[in-house]
């Protein structure tokens, strides 16, 4: 691996996580397709590959909300119950029968494009729009475990995910930030280590690219932190805005890569 790579995926994984941090999403979804199409890692290495990189820039967005009271509130609690299982079974799938790339894109792009539109019009439109019911104690860890299984299914994380549905059902973006980004990198660090031991029974080639997930993880470090550092001079309309924002732009994406795939 060649010095530019690096660098190049350092940069990636600065950029990615300042913008995402704030709104409690790690960035892993928007390295699956740069790790894919510019850094060269293989389909198959980009799961735990990107679970590195959550595992090594999650600290970096973390550190920073170590005095906020979500970070380990109920909710916190809530998710990991649903993640942690979840991401597990999500690396069993991923290793002995996981779908094929094109399908999980359009599924994501379903979800994710109507969601965004959502959070952009109420973010521009509050107004018209009566305020939501946080859903359900039973409700979240059932969402958190679906999330958990696509997160160890892709190695996207759970935030980028869990932190748009938790906004656009009324919970503010300061309280599902922090859990958001605390179930990520605990449900990263246990899909990693799924990873590592089914490695042990499987033929398959499922070891992570440890220098783009480093170099990635290391860039993700510095930019989570100064992404939390930005949250507070941030208005909660424009948190929404830029939740919505990025569940546009990564449907739009995964439709085009679905398409020319």
């Amino acid at each position: 691996m060649s010095w530019s790579t690096e660098v190049l995926a350092f940069v990636a994984g600065l950029i990615i996580s300042t913008v995402t941090a704030p709104v409690g999403v790690s960035g892993a979804v928007f390295l699956l397709p740069v790790q894919v199409s510019v850094l060269g890692v293989p389909s198959p290495a980009v799961t735990p590959t990107n679970l590195l990189f959550n595992v090594v820039a999650g600290p970096g967005a973390l550190v920073r909300h170590r005095r906020n009271v979500h970070l380990r509130g109920p909710l916190t609690r809530l998710l990991l119950a649903g993640t942690v299982p979840g991401v597990v079974i999500g690396a069993v799938i991923r290793v002995f029968a996981v779908p094929g790339p094109g399908v999980f894109r359009l599924l994501v792009a379903a979800f994710l494009v109507p969601l965004g539109l959502s959070l952009c019009v109420r973010a521009l439109r509050p107004a018209e729009h009566h305020a939501d019911t946080p859903p359900s104690p039973r409700a979240t860890v059932a969402l958190a475990l679906v999330v958990g299984i696509v997160g160890g299914i892709y190695g996207i994380g759970g935030g980028s995910l869990l932190s748009p549905i938790l906004v656009s059902r009324g919970v503010p973006v300061a309280t599902a930030a922090p859990a958001a980004l605390a179930s990520t990198f605990v449900t990263s660090l246990v899909g990693a280590m799924s990873f590592a031991l089914l490695a042990m029974t499987s033929t398959g080639d499922i070891a992570p690219d440890w220098f783009v997930g480093l170099a990635c993880g290391l860039g993700g470090l510095f930019g989570g932190y100064l992404g939390t550092r930005l949250q507070p001079r941030l208005p909660e309309t424009g948190l929404r805005l830029l939740l919505g924002i990025l569940a546009l732009g990564i449907g739009a994406l995964y439709v085009v890569q679905a398409m020319l795939g």
